[in-house]
């Protein structure tokens, strides 16, 4: 399966030492050389920093021309994961940002997954003890999960209040 991967979830994930989930559920990830700048540009601020570097197993990539009626739309990195998707046939792309996958869906007719749907298919999948725990985890080093996303989450991983 070849996944291509935004700044955000790549962030995330390393942030709460999960990054190794995108390799073990989906094999080949590719990361857009934006991508791959914007997620160093945090520099040592960024926590998850040392996992992503030593992730040889993804595979930053140059990006080839970027619609520019796609650029208007979204942010360079953004972009460049949907350009990337396109010119690779990639299976599906990992962007949270609310925007970027609706293009990346209605636009382009691309799977879009996020950060959270990764946690709840490695939990489901047993390589993940609890997608609660990595959720709180995360909201609590400052990335933003919307409620409603993070109740529904909880709720198929059944890991809710009234379930735990």
């Amino acid at each position: 399966m070849l996944l291509v991967a935004d700044t955000g979830p790549l962030i995330a994930l390393a942030s709460i030492g999960q990054l190794t989930l995108l390799h073990q559920l989906y094999g080949t990830v590719l990361v857009p050389t934006t991508v791959h700048r914007e997620v160093l540009a945090g520099g040592s601020r960024v926590l998850g920093l040392t996992a992503y570097r030593q992730a040889d197993w993804l595979e930053v990539v140059e990006v080839g021309a970027i619609d520019p009626a796609l650029l208007a739309l979204l942010d360079e990195g953004e972009a460049s994961v949907i350009a990337l998707a396109r010119q690779r046939q990639a299976d599906v792309l990992l962007i949270d940002e609310q925007k970027a996958r609706k293009i990346a869906r209605t636009l382009y007719g691309l799977k879009v997954i996020g950060s959270v749907r990764v946690l709840l298919e490695a939990k489901r999948l047993g390589l993940l003890p609890s997608a609660k725990a990595a959720i709180t985890t995360m909201r609590d080093q400052g990335y933003y999960l919307h409620d409603t996303i993070v109740e529904y989450a909880l709720r198929e991983a059944g890991e809710t209040n009234e379930e735990s």
